[in-house]
């Protein structure tokens, strides 16, 4: 796979959310609202990207027996400095996201590129693949927040995460009278995610039936 394919596999083929079914329970429970997905997916970005170029860095002289105990640990301090400056400049938004950012640390994403792609490659190529699984999974998350956030409460709105009397822009997309209060909670959640997860399926389904159409002929 060169490094075009690997930074981009994220996003559709491997999807971490839609693709791989990795992270739901931060996924299901923090996208009620735009901020918290943005909040959770520059997070788990700055998380990935740094413990797949710190474990690239020692996996050489990492015992094989002891990698995974090696994996959390580091993984576990950049959540608790992430977790420290969120609370120190945006207190909001730790407040929303709560003990999700602190899971940050057994998020299956994380250690799984970790234990499948960092471990075994160079560091440059790591920190393409934790960008791009990022990236795959902010988009994920924005995706169903967007969804989520409109049909609850008719809103698309953005605050300053650093000021949350600052509202950046707030769209009023449904009318009021029209809104589905269901889609702000744990429900609304599973419905959009099933929605999603299927489309993307069926879009990849199609493509591979198209690829093998091509072959046949």
């Amino acid at each position: 796979m060169n490094r075009k394919e690997n930074f981009t596999a994220g996003f559709i083929r491997e999807n971490p959310v839609f693709g791989l079914y990795l992270g739901l329970c931060s996924t299901l429970a923090i996208t009620t609202t735009l901020n918290n997905a943005i909040g959770m997916g520059v997070a788990v970005i700055l998380v990935l990207v740094m413990s797949n170029v710190i474990i690239s860095c020692i996996r050489k002289i990492t015992p094989s027996e002891i990698r995974i105990p090696v994996y959390i640990v580091i993984i576990a301090t950049l959540v608790k400095i992430i977790q420290m400056l969120i609370k120190a400049y945006a207190p909001a938004l730790d407040s929303a996201l709560g003990v999700f950012i602190p899971l940050i640390v057994v998020n299956c994403i994380i250690l799984g590129r970790a234990e499948a792609f960092a471990s075994k490659n160079s560091i440059f190529d790591s920190a393409l693949d934790g960008l791009g699984m990022g990236i795959g999974y902010t988009c994920s998350i924005i995706v169903m927040s967007i969804i989520r956030q409109v049909l609850a409460t008719g809103i698309l709105s953005f605050e300053n995460p650093f000021n949350v009397e600052q509202v950046l822009f707030q769209v009023q997309i449904i009318p009021e009278d029209y809104i589905i209060s269901m889609f702000s909670q744990p429900i609304g959640a599973f419905i959009t995610f099933a929605m999603l997860a299927g489309i993307l399926a069926a879009c990849k389904n199609a493509k591979a039936a198209k690829a093998q159409a091509k072959e046949g002929n």
